[in-house]
């Protein structure tokens, strides 16, 4: 009852349900910003206890440029642990064009950005990426985890361990195992997609309850709700935008395919059209040779 109008207040279940989802990296950073969520996950990727990460502390997340001409890279999370080890998380739900290059990029960024000019390079330390992805990256086989270094490509030997790249592609997750443990856990839990998932994981260990916790304590803030609700609507804005014209660079493909086939068969050149059904690149020859390409760009 309002005590100012004297009317019944409803309470509005969908609020009471909601929660931030880590899949948003808005709510994926703020989550990230929590030591003892921080901890847990890295724990699980190191294959190591959560007590045996000392400490851990976040640090800026746009490298620096050596010259002015040179591209910044801009981090999600970048982590430092106590042996001077930095971790970058980057979580990812569309798929990005030249993902593997970029992260080799902003690995790269991360070794470089830790020397100066006359520095040795033992002070070099090692640096890891991680690609928290929701899209299948690596369609051959359905690994949802793996882990990527230096080696010989015969003998399998690791070169060097300084750059690490680990990828978790949370579309790929099996069905959920009583036994399951580590890594996969952690991806389960970022991959929840309701309130009653994360509840429910919560109550495996003190660590997940934390991170249950600190999205409860987030998604009832409401200046963060309001961010992660802008930032979510962003995502979609963006993902309808690349999905439209996606279908319209189709469509245009499609329309000057039909208009080569047709000039083709008008001149004769049977021989032409049965082999751009299996040469792409002599199809684009021809396209380019007809002008095609142009006509309709």
């Amino acid at each position: 009852m309002s005590k100012r109008t004297g009317t019944k207040v409803q309470k509005n279940r969908t609020d009471d349900e909601f929660i931030m989802l880590p899949t948003v990296d808005f709510c994926f950073k703020e989550l990230m910003r929590n030591e003892k969520v921080r901890k847990g996950i890295i724990a699980a990727l190191l294959g190591v206890r959560p007590e045996e990460i000392k400490e851990t502390r976040l640090l800026p997340t746009i490298l620096r440029k050596e010259y002015e001409d040179d591209k910044y890279g801009i981090l999600d999370v970048r982590v430092e642990m106590h042996d001077g080890t930095q971790i970058d998380f980057e979580m990812q739900v569309a798929e990005f064009d030249f993902w593997k290059k970029r992260i080799v990029f902003y690995l790269s960024k991360m070794v470089t950005d830790q020397i100066h000019k006359g520095d040795d390079y033992d002070k070099i330390q090692k640096c890891i990426h991680v690609s928290i992805l929701d899209f299948v990256h690596f369609p051959e086989d359905n690994r949802c985890y793996r882990k990527i270094t230096f080696c010989d490509t015969k003998t399998g030997e690791i070169y060097t361990d300084v750059m690490e790249i680990h990828v978790l592609e949370l579309g790929k997750l099996p069905p959920e195992d009583q036994n399951e443990e580590g890594i996969i856990r952690w991806m389960r839990f970022l991959n929840a997609k309701s309130r009653k998932e994360l509840k429910e994981m919560a109550k495996q260990d003190e660590y997940f309850g934390e991170a249950y916790e600190e999205l409860d304590r987030l998604s009832a803030d409401e200046k963060k709700r309001l961010e992660y609700e802008t930032r979510l609507k962003y995502k979609r804005d963006k993902y309808a935008q690349l999905h439209y014209a996606t279908r319209i660079g189709r469509e245009e493909g499609a329309k000057q395919i039909n208009e080569l086939n047709k000039r083709l068969i008008e001149r004769g050149r049977i021989d032409d059209l049965k082999r751009t059904v299996e040469d792409s690149d002599y199809q684009e020859q021809l396209l380019k040779e007809m002008k095609i390409i142009a006509r309709y760009d």
